[in-house]
């Protein structure tokens, strides 16, 4: 089977959105951007340490979703590529670079580092190390706001959660299980596929028979759909879409986005193994670009108020730099704080 879809086999009508929505949608793809840039730069000047896994060229993935959802009551389940889900979910950009840098004053207390961002406060359930990890802890956290609601009469546990994970983890035991699981009591999830074509250094369609992954979700007769996710608009979508129907108690969906990682797999990867034909072809669709120039062309935006939002954003990053340097190192007398539960 050829595998050149960089289009969506299927049609969907990008989301109708007000001047603000516009403005909001880009700020946070602009501030997921300007961020992981920024990581890059402390990273190779030596200032960042340890694995760190950029999402740049998935804004439009991370900014769909999950402004589609209630920002601090509804929950995110992550990757190892968590800073911009961090980010959308509300997590302050001080946050995430203080935690970036291990510091105390970082989300997770600085234990957990790029890979394990957390905030309760923002119901980001947190960043995983190993592929598929996340899934049965979203299914986890989709389940109670079904057994309160169903069971205990809860009407105000309406929550819906997304999980995020790659095309590779969709070959994964988790990933079967848990659609298995959320269709079979209609829980309010949304399994997010960011499929940029490659799990490290293996490509997509190398790994399954089957690479159209919104196409496994029929088996388990829940809704799935394939969308560009170099596309806010149609990524904005299906996400309400699919919120809608987990918050009215009609349980999962599936969506496939088609992304594309504009870096290596992480920093420490040369990105050698990606072929600069492929590269050229996902480059000029950066999804920035293309919401700047949907904003312009409707006249839902002019240049120079992005331009602002640009600067803005820029001086954002550079405080929470900033921040982060001048925050403390964890103390060592408190080595095992937050390993058990505290009164």
């Amino acid at each position: 089977m050829a595998y050149e879809r960089i289009y969506p086999a299927q049609s969907v009508e990008p989301a109708q959105i007000t001047r603000d929505e516009g403005l909001m949608l880009y700020e946070d793809m602009v501030l997921g951007r300007t961020f992981e840039d920024k990581c890059a730069e402390m990273y190779y000047r030596g200032k960042m340490f340890g694995f760190v896994h950029l999402y740049n060229g998935q804004e439009a993935v991370a900014t769909g979703v999950i402004r589609a959802m209630r920002q601090s009551t509804d929950y995110v389940c992550s990757t190892y590529r968590d800073h911009v889900h961090a980010l959308s979910c509300g997590v302050p950009a001080r946050e995430v670079m203080a935690e970036l840098f291990g510091k105390a004053t970082g989300c997770s207390k600085g234990r957990g580092g790029s890979m394990h961002l957390f905030s309760a406060e923002h119901g980001l359930l947190g960043g995983f190390a190993f592929i598929g990890e996340g899934i049965p802890v979203a299914l986890g956290a989709a389940y109670q706001t079904m057994y309160r609601r169903k069971v205990m009469g809860d009407t105000s546990a309406d929550q819906v959660t997304a999980c995020f994970f790659g095309d590779g983890t969709s070959n994964n035991g988790q990933f079967f299980e848990c659609l298995n699981m959320a269709a079979l009591w209609k829980l309010p999830i949304i399994f997010v596929v960011e499929n940029n074509r490659w799990a490290i250094g293996m490509a997509h369609e190398r790994s399954t028979p089957e690479p159209e992954v919104y196409k496994k979700g029929a088996v388990f007769g829940l809704p799935a759909y394939e969308v560009d996710g170099m596309d806010v608009l149609q990524v904005r979508r299906i996400a309400q879409e699919a919120v809608e129907r987990a918050r009215a108690g009609e349980g999962p969906t599936l969506i496939e986005a088609l992304t594309y990682r504009f870096r290596g797999h992480s920093l420490a990867d040369p990105d050698e193994l990606r072929s600069r034909e492929e590269k050229d072809q996902w480059f000029p669709r950066d999804p920035i670009k293309q919401l700047m120039t949907h904003l312009t062309e409707n006249g839902v935006a002019t240049a120079e108020e992005l331009k602002s939002i640009d600067k803005k954003i820029q001086l954002h990053v550079e405080d929470s730099v900033e921040f982060a340097l001048s925050s403390p190192e964890p103390d060592p007398k408190d080595l095992y704080k937050y390993v058990f539960a505290e009164d």
